[in-house]
């Protein structure tokens, strides 16, 4: 590669990075002083760069103001994907071994702001299913077990932040932000995220969350009645979701051959 074709990578990848820090905090938006910093570029190279996000409708300046957020031809690359997700293609194979290993409900679901969204329903052997939540609902974080999941990785004050845009839908769950704030401190401690008649009297689930990439977070729960998924094998089932998800993190799904189910 030539010195002009590693200069335009470079170029490329520097507003890839400013795209990716826009999109992670697309809600709120970012200044370019806020770009700069976390993206450590020069201050010029990042407004140049940002301004051609600008002219190419990749990023948009909020009206009046000085954030930016996602453009509607960066939204639209996203559209064109959504009857095709490769996250979903990627973990289906997932989904499918740990309703095996559990004869359980497993529910995929993805951060998307304030919400998760329900990528993947996958049923197990067990003849009680769990219909909590359908592909294609939204639901807030920390509601169900893979939503608890994704908001513990969020920091206290990033929680509390949440919890007042929706203090109306959290008291409807009687989530206080005690309360709330407990349940993600619970989560972080064990690994996984525990819930019961949280949605639905008399149904409980576990959720691990994890990275697919640099600003994407999924999480995996298993859903099921109250009397299957106590004490101990709650936990167990919290350390599958762990152990699985953290072997496809490092090594990719292996494959479905001798896939036995677990008590």
């Amino acid at each position: 590669m030539d010195i002009k074709q590693q200069a335009g990578a470079q170029s490329i990848r520097r507003a890839l990075s400013l795209l990716r820090l826009i999109a992670q905090h697309n809600e709120q938006g970012l200044t370019l002083s806020e770009l700069t910093a976390m993206s450590g570029l020069e201050r010029s190279t990042a407004h140049r760069l940002l301004n051609c996000l600008l002219e190419e409708n990749f990023a948009r300046r909020e009206t009046g103001g000085k954030r930016f957020q996602l453009g509607i031809d960066a939204m639209q690359m996203g559209f064109s994907t959504m009857h095709h997700l490769p996250v979903i293609e990627e973990l289906r194979p997932l989904a499918m071994k740990l309703s095996r290993l559990s004869e359980d409900t497993v529910f995929l679901v993805i951060e998307q702001g304030d919400y998760v969204l329900c990528l993947l329903r996958e049923h197990g052997a067990f003849p009680v299913r769990i219909f909590t939540i359908g592909v294609g609902e939204k639901r807030l974080l920390g509601i169900g077990a893979g939503g608890l999941a994704l908001l513990a990785t969020h920091t206290d004050a990033e929680i509390e932040v949440i919890y007042k845009r929706h203090q109306d839908t959290y008291r409807k769950a009687a989530m206080s932000l005690p309360k709330l704030l407990e349940k993600c401190h619970l989560t972080r401690r064990n690994g996984y995220a525990s819930i019961e008649s949280t949605i639905t009297p008399g149904i409980a689930g576990v959720g691990f969350a994890f990275s697919v990439s640099a600003i994407t977070q999924v999480a995996f729960s298993f859903g099921a009645i109250s009397p299957r998924l106590t004490g101990q094998r709650r936990a167990q089932m919290g350390r599958l979701l762990m152990d699985e998800c953290s072997a496809w993190q490092v090594h990719g799904y292996p494959g479905r051959n001798q896939i036995q189910p677990i008590g």
